[in-house]
């Protein structure tokens, strides 16, 4: 059966060569482009399409600051298709970033140099605001929102057959200084993307935990070019689910010499913290589907 791949996020960047580059590996690919913008979703399926004209490509409006739209595009999904055999989670922001100088003349004459300018720990910050649905707009458009897509789309997911392979795109500099279960949203600090990229790999292990026969795997996204930084997607959706551990995160890595490859590192997580943040996001699904008169599974 052709594999349905869905990828949010796919009218620029690192999900626009994703997609170009999945069906350079195989061209009886089912894709799904669910962007914010129809008109770049439009011109990323045509340009698509001139490169590969028997492709299945399909468009759904989807903007994951906001829940009515991610709501309304899981329905749309639904009504589509039968099963999603792949979810590319690649929507984000960093809004507003500026750069410390202080920060970086200080770290450039110390012993954190290339570790610094390497994940930025340090030396970027960003101002936030607030969503139309009253959350900080990172962790809603990086989290929470593809949190609440996960959920809705679980019929779609739950296969006893083929269980669904879902890559959420994380970062090097996902740091776990930057968060804290008290403030998950980060609304007082100023690494809010920082905070929401270790969020992702917290809910990584917690949806591993609670949804075993849905295999998750998260992987960084910033390297030199976007067909460089979607690498490490292609190599994931191309591996058996069950040889991946669900505790790493698959960096896409870009030799000195220009060589891509992939690399494994570990996730800083707790187990008990990942539950935790998991029953604080259940907590907060329910309140904000009641909010919007949405369905709401308890499970």
């Amino acid at each position: 059966m052709q594999p349905v791949v869905l990828v949010t996020g796919a009218s620029s960047g690192i999900g626009s060569a994703l997609c170009k580059r999945l069906l350079q590996e195989d061209a009886g690919v089912r894709l799904c482009l669910a962007c914010r913008s129809m008109q770049k979703a439009a011109a990323t399926k045509a340009m698509l399409l001139a490169a590969h004209p028997a492709a299945q490509v399909t468009l759904v409006r989807l903007d994951v600051s906001s829940l009515e739209s991610v709501l309304r595009a899981a329905s749309e999904i639904q009504c589509r298709f039968q099963r999603l055999d792949c979810l590319f989670l690649n929507a984000g922001t960093m809004p507003n970033t500026h750069v410390s100088f202080k920060a970086l003349i200080s770290g450039l004459f110390s012993g954190k140099a290339i570790h610094m300018l390497s994940t930025a720990e340090g030396l970027l910050t960003q101002e936030d605001c607030i969503t139309a649905d009253g959350l900080q707009a990172v962790f809603e458009t990086n989290l929470f929102g593809h949190f609440i897509l996960i959920r809705q789309l679980e019929p779609l997911l739950c296969c006893l057959e083929k269980p669904s392979l879902l890559i959420w795109t994380s970062s090097s500099n996902a740091r776990k200084s930057a968060f804290t279960l008290t403030d998950y949203q980060h609304s007082k600090g100023n690494e809010s993307y920082s905070s929401s990229k270790y969020a992702i790999d917290l809910a990584s292990v917690a949806l591993n935990k609670h949804f075993n026969k849905q295999i998750r795997f998260f992987t960084k996204s910033y390297t030199l070019t976007p067909y460089n930084g979607a690498e490490a997607q292609v190599w994931l959706f191309k591996q058996k689910p069950e040889s991946l551990d669900a505790l790493m995160k698959y960096h896409s890595c870009t030799s000195p010499m220009g060589k891509n490859y992939v690399e494994s590192q570990k996730m800083d997580v707790e187990e008990e913290t990942t539950e935790i943040f998991y029953q604080k996001l259940l907590e907060l699904e329910k309140h904000v589907l009641a909010r919007l008169n949405a369905p709401f599974s308890p499970k």
